[in-house]
């Protein structure tokens, strides 16, 4: 067994297990993981930030778009604290990204003496934002302790973990076994009399509708052959965009969905919360029956379906196609009819004025292999409803979290995880201001992003509820901001500015050729957009 330390058995146990980039600032606690890095940068690549919440976002953003670990390393205490936000995004958006951190020295661990960065329980802390979170105490159980994070993040659910070191064992070396257990476990297997009793629901349905979340992502082909079997139209409502093609026939937004909804008598949520279905779309259809197939068991209690199927999306899917082989209904042809309903869907969308015809421009112009990092804005919301998504992966959002200032950060982890392809980050200004400093790693690591800021000078969600219902108060709503184009200039970037959708459109165009970072500004009026609550919160029909 080599002699290691433990920074350099985690290194190795990171190699070991596939990974090549490893976003974070290094700091005391963290030196001897540090160097051990360093001296690995031929198999593994440092990403320098400029704040802990920039390293976690952008693990979150490579982890997202590559279906891979996102890692990360920061200091303990308020390092670990300040990437909360990432860890809780990744666990409510599904991501496998994984904290490196330190603590204090072991001998003092919840001594309570005020140590630099020390914490009452760091370690439980992290347990409550993660899947799991683990301490090495000694060099030979780092390779264990980093599979056991692995095992975690990917066995069902994905989600993050988190793994400690004491400031001391960072640098302690000892004998390591790295020929440890590196497996994931295999998912459940279908239960064959779940699988019956869902294709005997489907096999009496009228008006079925699937419903696809993040959890679907990796069963677009089985999911396509499900729809076109059973003739039912795919939808989703953020995390599952791209899943299938919304070129597909059978494939329709949410907003085309909810025009299906009244007659909808099945809905089979795949890999999804059901997010429309029990929240969104307050009313429900008469007699309206659900099936799930979920990796997750604790969803069938969370929503409890007619029919729960545990197992991995393909597979469950795959087994249900296999069922319903001698009962489909060859005479139904539901093509015409989606047609029909996303063209209704978008007439009423271009009355999202103007975020529906900057997207247009936007979507004429991305490459579709392109990423499109949202943000909680007035356009991201908008986008949700009437941004087109041809590939899996490529639409990169936050989940249920919604958090603000996440995607700037995000996109740049998107970038360096496919830096052969387009990614952009589309935000408001006060979302970008959020991680505004995060301009000085893209330019120093070369990290070709295209920012577009729409600058409407306010949380614009903000301020059109204290508009609407409470008397015009304002507080807190309206922004001071920055020149976002000379911004970008000061910091090496390049800096644009659009003022209509066909001036975006020829930015764009020529900012995602150039090999620098680029930030386009759209400035707006306060409170100019159109509301999109009345598509992602619509009110029940009158009786």
């Amino acid at each position: 067994m080599p002699q290691m330390t433990t920074g350099e058995a985690v290194t190795e146990s990171l190699i070991r297990h596939g990974v090549d980039t490893v976003f974070g600032i290094p700091g005391a606690h963290m030196y001897d993981l540090n160097d051990a890095l360093e001296r690995a940068d031929a198999q593994i690549r440092f990403v320098t930030t400029r704040h802990e919440q920039g390293a976690g976002f952008m693990a979150f953003g490579y982890a997202k778009s590559t279906g891979r670990t996102g890692v990360y390393t920061v200091v303990p205490g308020p390092g670990a604290l300040n990437t909360a936000a990432a860890l809780c995004t990744g666990y409510g958006a599904n991501a496998a990204m994984l904290c490196v951190t330190g603590n204090v020295m072991s001998h003092l661990i919840g001594q309570g003496r005020g140590q630099l960065h020390e914490l009452p329980d760091q370690l439980a802390t992290l347990q409550s934002l993660t899947a799991w979170a683990g301490r090495i105490d000694h060099p030979s159980e780092a390779p264990a302790k980093v599979a056991e994070a692995f095992r975690h993040m990917h066995l069902g659910r994905r989600r993050p973990a988190a793994v400690e070191a004491p400031w001391d064992v960072f640098g302690q070396s000892a004998p390591v076994d790295l020929e440890v257990d590196r497996t994931r476990g295999a998912p459940p297997s279908p239960d064959p009399r779940n699988i019956e009793a869902a294709a005997s629901l489907i096999a009496a349905a009228e008006n079925p509708l699937i419903v696809v979340g993040a959890g679907a992502m990796d069963a677009g082909a089985e999911i396509a052959k499900l729809a076109e079997a059973i003739k039912a139209p795919v939808t989703t409502h953020r995390s599952g965009k791209g899943v299938i093609s919304d070129r597909h026939p059978l494939a329709m937004n949410s907003w085309a969905a909810y025009k299906y909804w009244p007659d909808c008598d099945l809905v089979i949520g795949i890999g999804s919360r059901l997010e429309l279905a029990h929240f969104r779309w307050t009313w429900r259809p008469p007699g309206l029956k659900t099936i799930r197939i979920d990796i997750d068991p604790t969803e069938m209690v969370r929503l409890k379906p007619d029919v729960g199927i545990v197992a991995d999306a393909a597979e469950g899917t795959g087994a249900l196609l296999q069922a319903l082989a001698k009962s489909l209904n060859e005479s139904v042809d539901r093509a015409s009819q989606c047609e029909k309903l996303r063209n209704v869907a978008t007439r009423d969308l271009e009355t999202l004025k103007p975020q529906y015809d900057y997207l247009r421009a936007i979507r004429a112009v991305l490459p579709d292999d392109g990423f499109y990092v949202e943000e909680v804005s007035q356009m991201g919301f908008a986008a949700r409803l009437a941004f087109p998504v041809y590939q899996p992966r490529t639409y990169v959002t936050c989940g249920y979290q919604e958090t603000l200032g996440f995607g700037f950060h995000t996109a740049l982890g998107v970038k360096v995880a496919n830096p052969e392809r387009a990614v952009i980050c589309v935000t408001g200004d006060g979302g970008f201001m959020f991680g505004v400093q995060e301009l000085a790693t893209a330019v120093q690591e070369k990290i070709n992003v295209v920012t577009i800021v729409f600058n409407n000078s306010s949380y614009g969600n903000v301020r059109r509820d204290q508009m609407e219902r409470y008397g015009g108060r304002l507080i807190g709503a309206d922004l001071v901001n920055p020149d976002f184009v000379a911004l970008a200039e000061s910091f090496g970037a390049v800096g644009m500015r659009a003022t209509d959708p066909a001036a975006l459109a020829k930015a764009l165009s020529a900012a995602i050729e150039k090999e620098a970072p680029v930030l386009i500004e759209v400035p707006l009026e306060r409170g100019s957009e159109t509301s999109p609550w009345p598509f992602t919160l619509p009110a029940p029909p009158s009786p």
